[in-house]
């Protein structure tokens, strides 16, 4: 337990040091943690064998699962609140559009990479392995494009479309990794699951949905019995907590897996209790600053996870930078199409794809499943290592990508320390 401890204050620590020096750099503190945590990871530190400065196993990693998937939590709660109504009437059929038409055209075109490169060289990927990466490459991370506008304090139509269409972008992921990892799964074995295709991708969002709906109508509920914001925060939190616990629950019915998406639970669970909860606006900039030290954690454990072996598999190097090509390709001209059948601004049409990079830990859960499959290994080392290059790379470009669109303004040197001294 006293390693534990250690070894987190040392990730808290190391994260926030690291970011003084990318802020000179002008960089993301995203991308400060995620380097401390490759630092502090079983391939650098780690290998020191002191308890406490560093991971030293992969599996020493995976016991701090608890701590992201919390934060993964608290961060698709907090998303909910871009689902406001009002807003939704706007933007909300164009974010659909986009958020759908981007997720398939990206996945086809990595889909006619990986084939082609499996009719050129059959030996190096096979034709299921092919169809299972383009189904993944869908996916977007919520967590650091959410990091980025929070430091940076980003706001305008680019930066509010964006925020729905990522967490649009796990539904259609969810549902397009489920029929191509069908399909997968009858070329490798020669038989169709139709439960698997059809059936369970399906029943896992509408239980998502309708657990995630119950817990942000029961918080409102019990909301309305405290008065003090402390109190009031105290409970949200438990709730948060709650429905990250239960999203992880899973049970058989006959024939038929069920279980549930983090995301989407705890995303409408967020959802619900902003639009029907009328103080949920000063409730969700409090249960903010209440998570930050989580998500700088959340970050440096996820780049203590990245698997720095798969750079030495010239295999997964040739068909990730594959992947990865036609995967940025795949963002960047389907948001591009997307935005103009939709009559968004050029500012949005040529900045938005550029957002939607980061790939990590739904492509990871992804990539797990994958790795049932006979060349399963394959597909979940590509994985590994694209989440690799995408959370160092993919924040700046973030960053970049909203100032280009005028939605993040000029940094300027506040401190809070002389700030509290002035009031």
């Amino acid at each position: 337990m006293e390693t534990c401890l250690v070894l987190l204050a040392v990730s808290l620590i190391g994260g926030l040091m690291l970011s003084r020096l990318t802020k000179r750099m002008h960089l993301p503190a995203v991308t400060a943690y995620l380097v401390a945590g490759l630092l502090l990871g079983p391939f650098c530190l780690g290998r020191i064998n002191i308890p406490g400065l560093g991971y030293q196993t992969l599996a020493q990693v995976g016991s701090m699962k608890i701590i992201t998937q919390t934060a993964l939590g608290f961060i698709a709660f907090t998303i909910g609140n871009e689902f406001r109504l009002s807003q939704l009437k706007a933007t909300g059929a164009k974010a659909i559009t986009i958020g759908i038409l981007q997720a398939v055209f990206t996945t086809l075109l990595v889909d006619i990479a990986l084939i082609a490169l499996h009719f050129l060289q059959p030996s190096v990927i096979s034709l299921s392995c092919a169809i299972t990466l383009g189904a993944i490459a869908a996916a977007t991370a919520p967590a650091a494009t959410l990091m980025v506008v929070r430091q940076y304090k980003a706001d305008g139509p680019l930066t509010r479309l964006l925020l729905l269409v990522v967490a649009i972008d796990d539904a259609v992921g969810l549902v397009v990794f489920s029929v191509s990892f069908g399909i997968a799964t009858a070329l490798s074995s020669g038989h169709v699951n139709v439960l698997g295709v059809v059936v369970e991708p399906l029943l896992e969002i509408i239980l998502s949905f309708g657990l995630g709906a119950a817990i942000g109508w029961l918080l409102n509920w019990v909301e309305q019995f405290f008065h003090s914001r402390s109190k009031r925060m105290t409970i949200s939190v438990a709730f948060v907590l709650l429905a990250v616990g239960l999203s992880m629950l899973e049970f058989q019915v006959g024939a038929v897996h069920c279980g549930f998406s983090l995301l989407l639970v705890c995303m409408m669970a967020g959802t619900i209790f902003c639009n029907i909860c009328p103080t949920s606006e000063e409730l969700m900039g409090r249960i903010d600053g209440w998570t930050m030290p989580l998500n700088v954690l959340f970050f440096v454990i996820s780049g203590a996870e990245l698997d720095l072996n798969v750079l030495a598999q010239p295999v997964t190097l040739l068909v990730g930078i594959v992947y990865i090509l036609s995967r940025s390709a795949g963002k960047y001209f389907g948001s591009a199409f997307s935005c103009k059948i939709t009559s968004q601004s050029k500012s949005i049409t040529d900045h938005l794809g550029i957002t939607l990079l980061p790939q990590a830990g739904v492509a990871l859960g992804m990539a797990l499943t994958a790795a049932t499959l006979p060349d399963g290994t394959l597909a979940r080392n590509v994985v590994l290592f694209s989440v690799l290059v995408y959370e160092l790379v993919g924040p700046a470009l973030t960053k970049r990508s909203l100032m280009a669109a005028g939605e993040i303004r000029p940094e300027g040197r506040t401190s809070a320390r002389t700030a509290n001294k002035t009031v």
